[in-house]
């Protein structure tokens, strides 16, 4: 079903018309997105496949680029992380479909640009990326909303301010610096409970055995209660990381999806925002600098090995659930 809303011409501060780049493998999901795209107000400047394009000309992404990338192909994954680099230079919004098997791929193939990553989304998720996109648009006048697209786009608000309230509430020291794709280097901080700043001795997370066991719990209650009635994908982010930091694991961002117990795509919403908060860091595979991973940050670490104590190691499998 195409989307039942119509934009006026989306159009810059001289008032020429946004321009769309749409590159999708996938007939169908390419004219899906041509027609979303267009329906939204926006000219559309190229449409074809990913490989159709990587082998034509170099010409202008324009203000958007919609891409669809179901497969991680070495030939996919380098055109997308020349999108990554082009896109960031030029200020392009990139919004990028994928899916969950080829996630972790296609997530390290972007370290400037700060795409939306949607993971096996539905035509209206693909719809709400690109409202967000117009969002940063001035002066654009909406004709015509759908219901039911009414109602999606007001929880993506009220998710959305949560996040914000909540990072409000972090000291600035935890807040600054960063974007939520920015790359940092593999260091033995990010994963060990060495020595802090000054050689004070870090606080120490308890057992590997203790934080997942307190994991256990919080999934065992799914058996019992409607999952939803318990979401707290940042709590269980925060969860899942130290537990992995405990046991000197690195963790891929398909893992922490699933962990986070949310659709991965709003679990990438999750995690996004967690980074720019300062909470968590993007950490670049030594081996492959194509990957990347999710870990907690040296101050996060603090904070939840500092919890820990508070309530009491013996108990915590029991308080944190």
């Amino acid at each position: 079903m195409q989307a039942n809303f119509q934009y006026e011409p989306a159009q810059d501060g001289a008032g020429c018309q946004l321009g769309v780049t749409v590159l999708a493998d996938r007939a169908h999901v390419r004219g899906e997105l041509r027609d979303d795209a267009e329906a939204a107000g926006f000219r559309i400047l190229h449409s074809c496949s990913l490989a159709e394009y990587a082998q034509g000309e170099l010409t202008a992404l324009g203000d958007l680029v919609l891409i669809d990338c179901a497969e991680d192909s070495a030939e996919a994954l380098a055109l997308l992380s020349r999108l990554d680099m082009r896109a960031g230079k030029a200020g392009s919004a990139l919004v990028v479909s994928t899916t969950m098997a080829a996630l972790d791929a296609v997530f390290g193939c972007f370290s400037f640009s700060a795409p939306q990553i949607l993971v096996d989304p539905s035509r209206s998720e693909r719809v709400i990326a690109i409202g967000r996109v117009l969002a940063h648009v001035p002066n654009l006048r909406l004709r015509e909303l759908g219901e039911e697209d009414r109602l999606m786009l007001l929880r993506l608000t009220e998710q959305v301010g949560r996040i914000a309230e909540r990072l409000e509430k972090l000291p600035s020291g935890q807040r600054a610096g960063g974007g939520a794709f920015r790359l940092e280097s593999p260091a033995p901080a990010w994963r060990s409970d060495g020595p802090g700043e000054g050689g004070s001795e870090r606080p120490r997370l308890p057992h590997a055995s203790i934080i997942r066991r307190a994991i256990k719990h919080r999934h065992a209650r799914a058996r019992f209660f409607d999952p939803d009635l318990f979401a707290d994908p940042a709590w269980d982010i925060l969860l899942d990381l130290a537990a992995a930091r405990a046991e000197r694991q690195r963790v891929s961002v398909t893992s922490l999806c699933i962990a986070s117990g949310v659709p991965a795509t709003t679990a990438l919403r999750w995690i996004g925002q967690m980074v720019e908060g300062g909470l968590l860091v993007r950490v670049a595979d030594p081996h492959d600098r194509r990957r990347a991973y999710i870990a907690l940050a040296d101050t996060t670490a603090d904070a939840m090995a500092l919890y820990f104590a508070e309530i009491g190691v013996e108990h915590a499998s029991l308080e944190i659930v």
